[in-house]
């Protein structure tokens, strides 16, 4: 099975990514809204099919990219029967399997947290994804959104303390650059709900938070009621229609040698390398200007901003790196050459001693 754990920084969001290895089909748990480029980026370069998305429970701190996901990948969206949320493909109830390939995850009605909190467990025990449910050395607040502390005790007690001790737990957050956990762990360690904790002292302590509310509650629960659909007027992700560009895993835009070749006038292309590797090598594409990458981002005023540039190297490794400098400088219509020269000169075009 592929299996990859993804982060979003700012609302501190797992995502998770799995896959079966054959038929290539991926469900992917917990996807955020503004990291759908990301993901899709992904799921392209590790050539598999998005079948499903599915989230743990509606969540009140980030917007979920499932409903962008289905527009894009024509991926189902399952969420739990009790989320109360519309635009649902697939309502998942307790027992309830979810196939990709040859592998499935089981289906756990958590509730506690919310009231359609959802525990996603791998066929054979060895993982369960339980978003806010059950945390590293913590769990989800129960004080808004449907919140109810004895019924989250019995969930974490009666459901997700009886999975297999060496199951591996995969939440929702983590807020201090955790990973990962065990049921064997949070029983012995876990200081809310481990232990010798009863009911009544769990109870107690969730009373007794007085956690502020999270900062994009307002705008993520009522698009999350949604499936993630944006409200009306709410601008999409805006993607570049310059050039037919491919966003890689690697956080930048790639364009093709073949597109270039026809399009060579209405770019600026940027070559990285030193003058004397040009000269002495494959040489580089005509009209190209030279921005060595060690200067590339005090150099690059000499760039016109309001027309695209394609950075270029031998390779494509050393433009890669300066694509990201010059996007972090403010560069909008940019890419890197995918392939550099050598992609250019195996796809048939010519190249040139000096810049």
């Amino acid at each position: 099975m592929i299996f990859r754990q993804l982060v979003d920084a700012r609302s501190w969001t797992y995502t998770y990514l799995l896959a079966d290895e054959e038929s290539k089909e991926a469900i992917l748990i917990d996807p955020v809204f503004e990291q759908v480029r990301r993901d899709s980026a992904l799921l392209q370069e590790l050539g598999l099919t998005l079948k499903y998305t599915v989230d743990t429970h509606v969540h009140a701190d980030h917007v979920t990219g499932s409903w962008l996901l289905r527009e894009r990948l024509g991926s189902k969206i399952a969420l739990m029967k009790d989320s109360g949320a519309t635009g649902v493909d697939l309502e998942l109830s307790e027992g309830d399997t979810l196939a990709f390939g040859k592998r499935h995850l089981r289906i756990l009605s958590t509730p506690g947290h919310t009231n359609g909190c959802g525990t996603f467990v791998l066929d054979d025990e060895s993982m369960a994804f339980t978003g806010d449910s059950l945390m590293i050395r913590g769990c989800g607040r129960t004080d808004f959104q449907q919140g109810d502390s004895r019924v989250m005790y019995q969930s974490i007690h009666k459901k997700l303390f009886t999975l297999p001790e060496n199951c591996s737990i995969y939440p929702g957050h983590d807020y201090k650059g955790r990973l990962m956990t065990s049921v064997k762990e949070e029983k012995e360690f876990n200081p809310r709900c481990g232990g010798a904790r009863s009911e009544d002292d769990f109870v107690g302590l969730m009373e007794n938070l007085g956690l502020p509310h999270p900062a994009q509650l307002a705008v993520a629960l009522p698009a999350n009621l949604k499936c993630g659909e944006p409200s009306d007027g709410k601008p999409m992700p805006k993607e570049p229609d310059w050039a037919p560009l491919r966003y890689s895993f690697a956080g930048l835009w790639q364009v093709e040698a073949q597109w270039l070749m026809e399009h060579q006038r209405e770019v600026q292309m940027v070559d990285v390398r030193p003058a004397e590797e040009i000269a002495t090598t494959l040489g580089t594409i005509a009209g190209a200007t030279l921005l060595a990458l060690d200067n590339v981002v005090t150099d690059a005023e000499k760039l016109d901003r309001s027309k695209p540039i394609v950075v270029i190297c031998r390779s494509g490794g050393r433009s890669s790196l300066a694509t990201l400098k010059l996007m972090k400088a403010g560069f909008e219509k940019i890419a890197n050459l995918n392939g550099g020269v050598l992609c250019w000169s195996a796809d048939g075009g010519d190249l040139v001693s000096k810049v």
